[in-house]
């Protein structure tokens, strides 16, 4: 009989591991001592060059929104550009501790990236970033003439739980609240709460993420949020997908929350969204946002880079009007 399958670490993913320690949960460690640990880490050796690097406010709900934008080649044309929304719980996180993979996202997509610095909870509750995270994407769009970038080519993108926002702008921008997307790019996304998914079920250990930081960092963001069944916390609550622009989803093997990525990307198959769902075995959650660290990040920053070029070189024709329908 053969022995079942059973998922581990890929070496240099399991190395890097075990380079932090034994692992302590986040509300062990205290949210403060975790952000400066986040924000304080070098940055890689081989950071990718980029043409250019700017960085600019957009006018927010909540006050001034930083953003960054890293162009990684010079072009005479307007380029494509990803909006991308860093991962971190919805509670820690900068363009600073996400430059890597912001550069990493520019370098294999051939396109702009303008990576947002959201407000975090719990001191700005829920939604407070995907208000922020709306505000720059109708920017994007209103001004793509004067920042040279092709208003019909804008990705939204977000890791974890900023792939939970990311999939709820995409939402709220099929209901005429912000431009046409062209793509989303969702990378282990928090775009559910369900903490009966067997992945979360068989995974109270897992690597990088463990099952009460699930819990705590939901804690966190929920102090003084809004209803909880709302989209724009909660993109998985949405009972129409129908209309939404071309996804790409990206899981991890070792990813407690990986079911919740996974079942989003066939509920958008099912409501007739093209969709590439890839999990990469031997990989933890958060493998991307330093995606040079193991050979499984490095394979699939560049498989993703890889479709969003074909992607910009091939692009669809716009979804009909009667589909756009209100999330």
């Amino acid at each position: 009989m053969p022995t079942p399958y059973r998922p581990t670490l890929d070496p240099d993913a399991a190395a890097r591991v075990a380079a932090f320690g034994p692992p302590t949960p986040i509300r062990k460690r205290g949210l403060q001592a975790v952000r400066d640990s986040l924000e304080s880490a070098p940055p890689p050796e081989d950071i990718p060059e980029m043409a250019d690097i700017s960085d600019t406010e957009v006018t927010g709900p909540g006050g001034p929104i930083p953003v960054r934008i890293y162009r990684p080649v010079a072009a005479a044309d307007p380029q494509p550009v990803i909006v991308h929304l860093h991962g971190g719980g919805l509670v820690m996180g900068s363009n600073h501790s996400f430059e890597p993979m912001a550069r990493a996202l520019a370098a294999a997509s051939g396109a702009a990236v303008v990576a947002v610095d959201y407000r975090l909870a719990p001191e700005n509750p829920p939604p407070a970033q995907f208000d922020d995270a709306l505000s720059v994407i109708n920017w994007v769009a209103a001004e793509h003439d004067s920042l040279e970038l092709d208003h019909d080519k804008i990705v939204i993108c977000g890791d974890s739980a900023g792939g939970g926002v990311a999939a709820a702008v995409a939402l709220a921008a099929r209901g005429g609240g912000g431009p046409r997307l062209f793509a989303q790019v969702l990378l282990y996304p928090g775009v559910d709460r369900d903490m009966a998914a067997p992945s979360v079920v068989n995974n109270h250990d897992a690597p990088m993420l463990v099952h009460d930081d699930i819990v705590y960092l939901h804690e966190l963001a929920d102090m003084g949020a809004g209803p909880p069944h709302d989209i724009r916390r909660v993109p998985a609550y949405a009972t129409d997908l129908t209309g939404l622009p071309q996804a790409i989803v990206v899981t991890a093997e070792l990813d407690p929350i990986y079911d919740w990525g996974e079942r989003y990307a066939g509920r958008l198959r099912e409501a007739g969204v093209q969709t590439t769902l890839t999990r990469y075995p031997g990989i933890y959650h958060g493998f991307l946002m330093r995606s040079e660290a193991t050979a499984r990040g490095r394979l699939a920053m560049a498989e993703t880079g890889a479709l969003l070029r074909a992607k910009f070189a091939n692009p669809l024709l716009a979804a009909p009007a009667t589909q756009r329908r209100q999330g």
